[in-house]
This record gives structure tokens, C-alpha cells and sequence, in this order.
């Protein structure tokens, strides 16, 4: 059926929220189908935000590639149920390709994700049947097929999606718990939009002061290979010049830099750098050493060729975005947004008129132990600024050893510094310890464990393993647990930021457990408090029931180097 989408919507009689499919060809040819209706709609992309704004379906989508074609097209979505993001929540692991969702939801063998080299001579998967006689997803529609012949492979593909969402929500609507499965469901697909916003508007960078700060950590930027390799070799004759007479040593390698200090007289038994950091001062090639470590990184991850390649000429920093890493679904993205150095940070500048606010939770961890835990003693402790103060006092020790005990408990740490202490914790919040023991237990035997909102985190023994392996993935599952749930808690507060930015306000970071919203200045005070409501409307609706107390450390700032990081201090958040 062709004419306008909004009427077809009308037309359909569909109620807000429905599931409604939406497939979106390169060139931006559109087909649109809905479970309740035999017929299907195509035509154009750019009908799409009309009928979005208009009706407020659900759309169906395979992957966020969809959602990135839209937004390349200045077409943002309110909501959406990932196909591929569901399928992980349901399933597991990274994978999550057409075939294998429809595989899996089917209880079909999972389909080989390389069958092998094309050969251009075999037709025998050339079908304009999306279904093969096995009932598996034929290849060829799987690798872009559905994208050639026109409005009706198009037409067959929406299809498709609609019905297999349907099945995923009917899977889905049969599993009980306090967070609604289908709400943690629409809160990660609407997690891909937001990816493939922040791929399309980038993080504001200014070029002048990062090539500025790059000039002065690794020096200017070369005009040829041989002039690279020079500043290289002055950055190594740097520290080389504290090195005993006549010793040389290539500081890339690990073995001669761990030889080259202990000549020095610096006894350590690796190069790691928390082992080198308490040493400054001993010898001043420790500290050489230390600069020069930095100045590498940069000069190597962070230096010209990738300004060049990520920088775009609006000045907005780009790369790849995905809601989830694997076990864990933390957000993650590449081109350095995820792990650039802190040095690098005040070159990241809100543009003309716009301030960022900063938004960072604090001591995310525990509370989220808290909440999927329903200790009551941890509930109790989590009403303090610093969670970690109360904690002390029920165990007895200081702050640091307090904070060093909860952390070793989540992470399986049963020796070192805080070990006592943490033994302790079994009296003081014994719910809490016996959720994390056993998610230790069942990930050690070898089944699989469910996170607070539903994601699959697979757990296989080998055979033959050893004691040790076990319980390292013990270790593993205990922390996937709440390492899992703090990601799903994330990442449905940011998309409830997304759902209520004003106009002219932007998300344009999500580091971890840090939300970057890029916004106009007259704006900036009304957006941090907007950002702190979102999170009081998430606490309730992520964890409803329970009295954990979440905060973030929320500021107006002009560059993202004006954070002052309060998490690990004990210092009370500016705001909460």
C-alpha cells in the first residue's frame, strides 16, 4: 500500500505502542508492516518522523543500522524494539544477526555465521523466498538480499521483523520479576537510537586546543615520516639518559624496561604502572619513565593520524556506538571516547552559546547491589551521601578499608587489604553477600545466570578445568550480576534524558556511569535539574518498591576538564 504513512498509521487503527515494523533501504526506499494488518505500507523515509511524532508506534527494527540510516537522515525516533538488542537480552553473548535471532526464537539450530566465500555461479540461494525449506533465513537475504528487487522484498522483510518481535514480546510477557521484562526490553532497543545519535552528532572538540595540548605532550606534528621518527627517538633519549652508562634498552619491551630498572636499583617485579607510581621520587628515571608512558599512548592511540581520521571538520569527535559490550551491556564506543586520557579532556569544549552538564552516579555498584539484593541493611545505607560511611561504622574500619571490602565482595577478592573487613560483610548485609555467593556458586557448576533485568550471561564449564578456572568464572558471574545491572540501570536513565531534552539539547557522551548532555547556556541550570529528575524517574521505575537512594554528582560546565571527580573521596555530591 503506498500513499501517506501517517494515514496508513490512521488508517491501521493502531493503538500507541503498538509494534510496527520498519525497514529501511539505502537509498530510502521504506516498507512499514504491523501484526494487525495484512497490509503492508512503502514508500519514503522521510514520511517516517511525521507518522513517529503523529502515532508513537513501536518500530520494529533488525539492528541499530536502521536507526543509524535514520539519523543520517535527520529522522529520530521516539521508541523501538531492537530486534538484535533483544535477542541478546533473551540469549546472550555479542552475536545477534538476523539468522540467529530468527533461528533461536524459532528453536532452530543456530545457522553457520560464515558459510564461506560466495560463489558467484550458485543460485540455489537466489530465492525470492525469505525462508528457506529448513526454516532457517535464507543467506542471501540475511547478507542484504532483502534490500534488492524492490517494494517486495522489502514488504516481505518488514514482515518478517513484525512477526518475530511479536514472538520475542510473547517470550518475554511469560517471565516474571520486579522490573518488567518488556520494559527493560524497550529501554535497550531505545539504547541503540540513542547510539546512533551520538555516531551522528559526535562529541564537541576544539581542534585549536587539542592540537595544542598534542604539540606539548608529544611534540608538533610532523611533515614526514622521518621527522616522526625523530620526535620518536628524542621522546626515548629522554628517559635513556637516566639509564647507567653505556646500557641501552628499547622501552617498548617489556622484559628490557624491567632490567633496565632494577640496574637502576629500582627492585620491582613488573613495569605495571601502580607498582611504578608509589616509586616516584626514588630515582628519576621512575618518573621519566612514567611521563614517557604517557606521551607514548598518546603519540600512538591519541596522536595527528587519529585527530585526522576522527575529528570532523565541525569540530564534533566520531565513532562507533553499540548499547551493549557483551556480558555486561555496557555502552560502548570506538575512535577513543571510551578511554580517552584525562590530559585530552579540557580540549573537549561545549560550542558558542552551550554549556555541558555533567552528570556521573555515584558509587553506582553498591547501590545497584543494594536494589537486585533487597538487602535491608545496604538499603539502609544507601540513604547517606557516602554509602560508604555507614558501611564502616557496621563493620568497624575505616572508610577506605570499607569501601575496599564492598568492592572485593562484588569482585570475589577474598585476600589483601580489606579481606577481614569483607568476611565481616557477611554479618552486616548477609542478603546481599548470599546474592552474590550465589551467582559465584551457579556460575562455578556451569549454569547460566539472568542479570537483575533478564540479560543471559552464558556460563559453560570445560571439561577437564581446573579448581582455579572454576572459580574465576565464579568471579566472573558475581561481578556480570551487578556489573549487568548497572549497565541496564544506565542506560534506561540516559534514554529517559533523551525522551525529555528540550530542544537545541544534545547527549553527546556515555562513559560508564557518565552522562555528557551538550545544551544552550540559558538552558544549562534547568537541564542538570531535568537530569537529576530523570534519575529519581528511573530509581522508581528501574527498582519500584524499593527505598535505594541513587545520586549523581551533577554540574554546568564549559569543558569536561572542569569535573572534579568526588566517586572514590567521600566527598558529597554537588547535587543529588
Amino acid at each position: 500500500m503506498t500513499g501517506s504513512l501517517t494515514a496508513w498509521l490512521r488508517q491501521a487503527g493502531l493503538p500507541r505502542g503498538a509494534l510496527v515494523a520498519l525497514v529501511v533501504a539505502p537509498g530510502g526506499s521504506t516498507a512499514v508492516a504491523a501484526l494487525s494488518s495484512a497490509d503492508v505500507w512503502t514508500g519514503d523515509a522521510d514520511e517516517v518522523g511525521a507518522a513517529d511524532a503523529a502515532y508513537r508506534p513501536r518500530w520494529v527494527i533488525w539492528s541499530g543500522v536502521t536507526a543509524g540510516t535514520l539519523a543520517s537522515r535527520g529522522i529520530r525516533l521516539a521508541t523501538c524494539w531492537d530486534v538484535a538488542a533483544v535477542h541478546r537480552l533473551l540469549f546472550g553473548g555479542w552475536r545477534a544477526d538476523a539468522g540467529l535471532a530468527w533461528a533461536r526464537m524459532h528453536g532452530l539450530a543456530a545457522p553457520d555465521p560464515s558459510p564461506g566465500p560466495p560463489d558467484l555461479f550458485d543460485l540455489s540461494d537466489d530465492s525470492a523466498e525469505p525462508v528457506g525449506e529448513d526454516g532457517l533465513l535464507r543467506q542471501s537475504w540475511i547478507g542484504g538480499g532483502w534490500a534488492d528487487g524492490g517494494t517486495d522484498r522489502l514488504s516481505r522483510w518488514a514482515a518478517l521483523a513484525v512477526r518475530l518481535a511479536g514472538l520475542q514480546r510473547a517470550e518475554l510477557s511469560r517471565r516474571e520479576g520486579r522490573l518488567s521484562p518488556l520494559a527493560i526490553a524497550a529501554s535497550e532497543s531505545t539504547a541503540e537510537l540513542l547510539c546512533a545519535e551520538l555516531a551522528q552528532d559526535g562529541l564537541p572538540v576544539s581542534r585549536d586546543r587539542i592540537e595544542q595540548l598534542l604539540t606539548s605532550i608529544i611534540g608538533p606534528r610532523p611533515r614526514s615520516d622521518a621527522e616522526a621518527l625523530r620526535l620518536r627517538t628524542d621522546r626515548d633519549a629522554r628517559v635513556l639518559a637516566l639509564a647507567p652508562a653505556g646500557m641501552t634498552c628499547d622501552l617498548r619491551s617489556t622484559a628490557q624496561v624491567l632490567r633496565l630498572l632494577q640496574m637502576t636499583g629500582v627492585d620491582v617485579p613488573d613495569t605495571r604502572a601502580h607498582r611504578l607510581k608509589p616509586l616516584r621520587g626514588q630515582h628519576p628515571l621512575v618518573d621519566a619513565l612514567l611521563e614517557w608512558r604517557k606521551a607514548e599512548r598518546i603519540a600512538t592511540t591519541y596522536g595527528y593520524s587519529w585527530l585526522d581520521a576522527c575529528l570532523g571538520a565541525d569540530g564534533r569527535l566520531r565513532g562507533a556506538w553499540t548499547g551493549c559490550d557483551g556480558a555486561a551491556g555496557r555502552m560502548t564506543a570506538s575512535a577513543g571516547l571510551h578511554n580517552m586520557p584525562a590530559v585530552l579532556r579540557a580540549a573537549v569544549v561545549a560550542e558558542p552559546g552551550h554549556v555541558f552538564v555533567r552528570a556521573d552516579l555515584g558509587q553506582i555498584e553498591p547501590r545497584v547491589l543494594a536494589a537486585v539484593s533487597a538487602d535491608a541493611g545496604l538499603t539502609l545505607a544507601t540513604t547517606a551521601e557516602d554509602l560508604y560511611a555507614p558501611v564502616a561504622a557496621a563493620l568497624g574500619v575505616d572508610r577506605p578499608t570499607a569501601k575496599v571490602a564492598v568492592l572485593g565482595a562484588m569482585y570475589g577478592q577474598t585476600t589483601g587489604h580489606g579481606a577481614v573487613a569483607g568476611r565481616r560483610l557477611r554479618s552486616a548485609y548477609p542478603v546481599a553477600m548470599e546474592y552474590l555467593d550465589a551467582g559465584d556458586r551457579a556460575a562455578q557448576a556451569g549454569k547460566d545466570l539472568r542479570t537483575y533485568g533478564g540479560r543471559l550471561v552464558p556460563m559453560r564449564a570445560a571439561a577437564g578445568e581446573s579448581p582455579a578456572q572454576a572459580a574465576g568464572r565464579g568471579r566472573y558471574g558475581r561481578n556480570a550480576l551487578v556489573q549487568g545491572a548497572a549497565a541496564e540501570f544506565f542506560k534506561m536513565w540516559a534514554v529517559t534524558v533523551r525522551a525529555r531534552l528540550a530542544p537545541g539539547a544534545q547527549i553527546v557522551l556515555c562513559l560508564h556511569d557518565e552522562l555528557l548532555v551538550h545544551t544552550p547556556a540559558s538552558a544549562g541550570q534547568q537541564m542538570a535539574e531535568l537530569v537529576d529528575a530523570c534519575l529519581r524517574e528511573t530509581a522508581a521505575r528501574w527498582a519500584p518498591g524499593s527505598e535505594v537512594r541513587f545520586i549523581s554528582d551533577t554540574r554546568v560546565m564549559s569543558a569536561w576538564s572542569d569535573a572534579k571527580d568526588t566517586k572514590d573521596t567521600g566527598e558529597v555530591p554537588a547535587t543529588a
